[in-house]
Protein backbone atom coordinates (compact mmCIF):
# COMPACT_ATOMS: atom_id res chain seq x y z
CA UNK A 1 0.00 0.00 0.00
CA UNK A 2 3.10 2.30 0.80
CA UNK A 3 4.53 1.40 -2.46
CA UNK A 4 1.07 2.65 -4.49
CA UNK A 5 1.17 6.44 -2.38
CA UNK A 6 4.73 6.68 -3.03
CA UNK A 7 3.88 6.25 -6.81
CA UNK A 8 1.02 8.12 -7.16
CA UNK A 9 3.03 11.49 -5.47
CA UNK A 10 5.86 11.40 -8.58
CA UNK A 11 3.53 10.85 -11.20
CA UNK A 12 4.14 14.29 -12.73
CA UNK A 13 7.22 13.91 -12.49
CA UNK A 14 7.67 12.82 -15.72
CA UNK A 15 5.90 15.23 -17.69
CA UNK A 16 7.90 17.86 -15.68
CA UNK A 17 11.00 16.42 -16.69
CA UNK A 18 9.72 16.71 -20.39
CA UNK A 19 8.69 20.13 -20.15
CA UNK A 20 11.86 21.08 -18.94
CA UNK A 21 14.19 19.28 -21.37
CA UNK A 22 11.79 20.82 -23.79
CA UNK A 23 12.69 24.39 -23.31
CA UNK A 24 16.57 23.79 -21.97
CA UNK A 25 17.11 21.85 -25.48
CA UNK A 26 15.15 24.57 -27.66
CA UNK A 27 17.56 26.92 -26.20
CA UNK A 28 20.37 24.88 -26.71
CA UNK A 29 20.16 24.08 -30.39
CA UNK A 30 19.10 27.11 -31.27
CA UNK A 31 21.63 29.09 -29.32
CA UNK A 32 24.37 26.94 -30.43
CA UNK A 33 23.31 27.87 -33.76
CA UNK A 34 23.63 31.24 -33.06
CA UNK A 35 26.69 30.86 -31.67
CA UNK A 36 27.95 29.31 -35.22
CA UNK A 37 26.33 32.65 -37.16
CA UNK A 38 28.43 35.14 -34.45
CA UNK A 39 31.65 32.82 -35.20
CA UNK A 40 31.12 32.97 -38.75
CA UNK A 41 30.37 36.47 -39.12
CA UNK A 42 32.72 37.89 -36.63
CA UNK A 43 29.81 39.61 -34.45
CA UNK A 44 29.91 39.63 -30.62
CA UNK A 45 27.15 37.47 -29.56
CA UNK A 46 24.43 39.19 -31.10
CA UNK A 47 23.20 35.77 -32.94
CA UNK A 48 23.66 33.92 -29.76
CA UNK A 49 21.33 36.02 -27.63
CA UNK A 50 18.89 35.64 -30.52
CA UNK A 51 18.96 31.88 -30.67
CA UNK A 52 18.45 31.04 -27.01
CA UNK A 53 15.32 33.87 -26.80
CA UNK A 54 13.85 32.05 -29.99
CA UNK A 55 15.06 28.81 -28.89
CA UNK A 56 13.12 29.27 -25.67
CA UNK A 57 9.93 30.72 -27.23
CA UNK A 58 10.21 27.98 -29.27
CA UNK A 59 9.83 25.25 -26.36
CA UNK A 60 7.24 27.06 -25.01
CA UNK A 61 5.43 26.61 -27.81
CA UNK A 62 6.24 22.65 -28.38
CA UNK A 63 5.56 22.47 -24.93
CA UNK A 64 1.60 24.55 -25.23
CA UNK A 65 0.99 22.00 -28.52
CA UNK A 66 1.77 18.97 -27.09
CA UNK A 67 0.05 19.77 -22.97
CA UNK A 68 -1.59 22.77 -22.83
CA UNK A 69 -4.42 22.98 -26.04
CA UNK A 70 -7.68 21.80 -25.40
CA UNK A 71 -8.64 18.38 -27.49
CA UNK A 72 -11.53 18.04 -29.05
CA UNK A 73 -14.98 18.75 -28.49
CA UNK A 74 -15.09 22.31 -28.34
CA UNK A 75 -16.89 24.65 -31.19
CA UNK A 76 -14.26 25.70 -33.08
CA UNK A 77 -13.90 29.02 -31.85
Amino acid sequence: MAGSDRSKSWAGMGTGWTITSMILGGMLAWGGIGYGIDWLAGTPNIFTAIGFVLGGGGGIYLVYLRYGRERGGGDGA
